[in-house]
């Protein structure tokens, strides 16, 4: 391979990169506004200037191409020097607005000024003064005085997502974005440019001044918004979740998420609507019962019918663990005659980089772990016929609320003797319900999906209930390691008393008599990987951050059509 040396370290690179691609694979910093790896290259913000051995002039690294033997310098007095002078050229009109700013302690500007500036502006004049809090569109806030003119917003629209919708408007110092005459910024990833930004200059509507980055603390998730599975970051305070922020992953989503798993996803695990405690209907009214009276009152009230009469409803919005003991429970003691899965399919709303019509996030990991009745049981369709005809007298649904999307679903449900759930939120299903779970989201706790390209993924708890998920990778054993006590912390900070379904029913199991040697997540994984020859020699190491392909069988037809 062709070799460069940039700052005294000789590297290999491939023909056609780029200076600053070539010391990006070598994970030396040049720093850069304007380039960005997903974008073409515009070369306007001048900062990843270096000198470059034979050339009389510095060059930009953003668009010179790296050559077999180039000798570049990106700490060189020339080279810091031109740096210093193109930061305070950039920070002349720039505001002074980290005080309010949201992307203060996230901001390359900020950083840059305190490594490549020279602390100090020779500038006495007054700043120009540009429009603030313009609405470029439903999303996405622009303050016009804090933009360096990057374009990376402008580029993102016309080369990632193909509309063009922003362009710069006026010249020299005056010089703004805008979207164009008749058009907003509406696009379905619109609010991407915000974390492409490198400064405060565009911010979300949804998020403006709630919290300061460093008040946060971010968790490595997964979308639930379809079945592509974009990798997220989960951003919490005080126990709540505040934004959902994309995270690179060049298998899966790149860069981006869109704008409907951004702000749609997560704003019901905050809601006021979160089902707390376990419920039993008692005098045609849901009851608050303790978890072992609501093991019992299930046990009884399943044990009164057939197994014939009673359908088993899994679920892709579940993770894998929670499905292979579904399955597991089903099978054991009634059969899987009766067990199948809605799969939430929206026609037309697919698009070319991210969107899927599968709206549900475990969709191939349902089928995988087990939920898929027998050659002469019903499907999802058959199943809501034979509710109809009073075939179906009891039902039993874990965690599916894009059921409720299903035309006249409450017809179907009110023909029911028995109605068992597991739910995150009370809808029409826990308001017609018997007996009530409270599941806890993805949110708040540990487990795996498979995506529509079969890569399984993890999702890690943001998020506390008053169930502390003791995974051995979680979110507060970590805590426990590194403070001891935060554990106590953050149970009284958790308010909603809800359990992963796959502790739910172990719980259950046990009042069938099969008591369950699950006392982790990670044990449940391990039984499915030596149950499931497609996870054979997979744990929770080797799936990582970033996730692993795994060996699946044809996308599973629809067997039945949502709306959205």
């Amino acid at each position: 391979m062709p070799k460069i040396t940039i700052d005294n370290k000789e590297i290999d690179f491939t023909q056609g990169q780029t200076i600053i691609q070539a010391a990006e694979a070598a994970s030396i910093d040049i720093p850069h506004f304007c380039w960005h790896s997903a974008l073409s290259v515009s070369g306007n913000c001048r900062v990843c200037l270096v000198e470059v051995e034979k050339m009389p002039k510095l060059v930009i690294a953003c668009s010179t191409l790296a050559t077999d033997g180039m000798v570049v310098s990106s700490q060189s007095e020339k080279t810091l020097s031109a740096r210093s002078a193109v930061m305070e050229f950039i920070l002349i009109n720039h505001p002074l607005d980290c005080p309010i700013c949201d992307e203060a302690g996230d901001c390359k500007l900020q950083n840059y000024t305190y490594k490549h500036s020279n602390g100090e502006s020779r500038f006495i004049e007054s700043k120009n003064s540009k429009d603030k809090r313009v609405a470029l569109g439903p999303n996405v806030m622009f303050d016009g005085e804090r933009c360096i003119s990057c374009s990376r917003c402008i580029r993102f629209c016309d080369e990632i997502v193909g509309e063009k919708q922003l362009t710069f408007v006026k010249r020299g110092d005056r010089v703004t974005i805008s979207t164009f005459p008749g058009k907003e910024l509406d696009n379905d990833y619109s609010m991407n440019v915000i974390d492409i930004c490198p400064v405060g200059a565009l911010t979300s509507r949804d998020f403006r001044f709630t919290s300061r980055v460093w008040e946060m603390s971010s968790t490595k998730s997964i979308c639930s918004g379809c079945s592509k599975g974009c990798n997220i970051d989960v951003w919490v305070r005080n126990n709540q979740i505040l934004r959902l922020t994309p995270r690179q992953n060049d298998a899966v989503n790149n860069f981006w998420m869109c704008d409907e798993g951004r702000l749609n996803t997560f704003k019901h695990i905050n809601a006021d609507t979160r089902i707390n405690g376990p419920q039993v209907r008692r005098d045609g009214a849901l009851s608050k019962v303790t978890w072992d009276e609501a093991f019992s009152a299930a046990a009884s009230e399943l044990k009164a019918f057939s197994k014939d009469e009673i359908g088993f409803v899994g679920s892709p919005q579940a993770t894998n663990e929670d499905n292979f003991l579904f399955s597991k429970f089903v099978k054991s003691n009634f059969g899987i005659k009766n067990l199948t899965f809605f799969k939430h399919i929206i026609p037309g709303t697919a698009d070319s980089l991210l969107q899927k019509e599968d709206k549900s996030p475990n969709s191939f990991g349902a089928e995988l772990a087990g939920i898929k009745p027998s050659k002469d049981g019903y499907d999802f369709a058959s199943l809501l016929s034979a509710i109809n005809s009073h075939k179906i007298k009891a039902l039993y649904i874990l965690e599916d609320s894009n059921i409720l999307e299903i035309p006249e679903i409450e017809s179907y449900l009110s023909k029911l003797d028995l109605l068992i759930v597991h739910s995150v939120n009370s809808s029409v299903l826990t308001q017609r319900a018997n007996i009530v779970f409270p599941a806890a989201s993805y949110a708040e706790k540990n487990g795996t999906w498979i995506n529509c390209d079969g890569i399984i993924q993890r999702i890690r708890p943001a998020v506390t209930t008053q169930e502390i998920d003791r995974s051995l990778d979680g979110f507060s054993m970590s805590r426990l390691d590194k403070f001891g006590t935060e554990y106590d912390r953050w149970n009284q900070t958790a308010k909603v008393d809800a359990r992963p379904s796959w502790k739910i029913l172990c719980g259950l199991m046990t009042v069938f008599g099969q008591k369950q040697k699950f006392s982790i997540v990670e044990e449940v994984f391990s039984e499915m990987s030596n149950t499931i020859p497609s996870l054979n020699g997979i744990d929770y190491s080797s799936i990582g951050d970033l996730g692993i392909k795994v060996s699946l069988k044809s996308p599973i037809p629809a067997t039945i059509e949502g709306k959205h």
